[in-house]
């Protein structure tokens, strides 16, 4: 019984961290979608110079989203590792949550940091782009944001899931 109770209780500290890193994930993938990018891409190629990245931002989104998916892992992996012993039933929640953060990752270097390279070469005209290249590249990025956001809004519906049955999780 002590075992399933220390099990238990590192299980509920790892979802508090992974439900904590998701939650600010996700509002904070929203925001930068509703005011950052909803600024930049309103009229490509002007609007890029609005990009926050570069010597005009004290601030690069991506040393907000890189730290926090360090939080993030802890709390996903430490799940995880301390429901080992659940229901699959249970434990398919915490493989979900574990299965869309590696997406996710593999995405953001493949496919959106090439775009920001295009972005910022367009913004500060080292690799200017034509206005109809420039849209299609500031929309392509939207649509691909919004579905990353999605992802992320699943990974935190996974973790709180799990979050709210662990009293049920164990295996005799």
């Amino acid at each position: 019984m002590n075992v399933i109770s220390a099990r238990s209780r590192s299980l509920h500290i790892f979802l508090w961290i992974s439900v904590f890193a998701w939650g600010i994930g996700l509002g904070a993938k929203l925001f930068e979608l509703v005011v950052l990018i909803s600024a930049w891409a309103a009229n490509p190629p002007e609007s890029l110079s609005l990009l926050p990245y570069g010597p005009r931002w004290p601030f690069n989104p991506g040393d907000f989203f890189q730290p926090a998916s360090v939080l993030l892992v802890v709390g996903t992996l430490g799940a995880l590792v301390s429901g080992w012993n659940t229901v699959r039933r249970y434990k398919a929640w915490l493989w979900a949550s574990l299965f869309i953060l590696l997406i996710i990752w593999m995405v953001t270097p493949t496919i959106f940091w090439p775009m920001i390279r295009e972005l910022y070469g367009a913004s500060t005209g080292s690799k200017p782009l034509t206005e109809a290249a420039a849209k299609s590249l500031a929309d392509r990025w939207v649509l691909y944001d919004w579905g990353r956001t999605v992802l992320i809004a699943a990974g935190f519906v996974c973790s709180v899931r799990a979050m709210s049955t662990t009293h049920r999780a164990y295996v005799a």
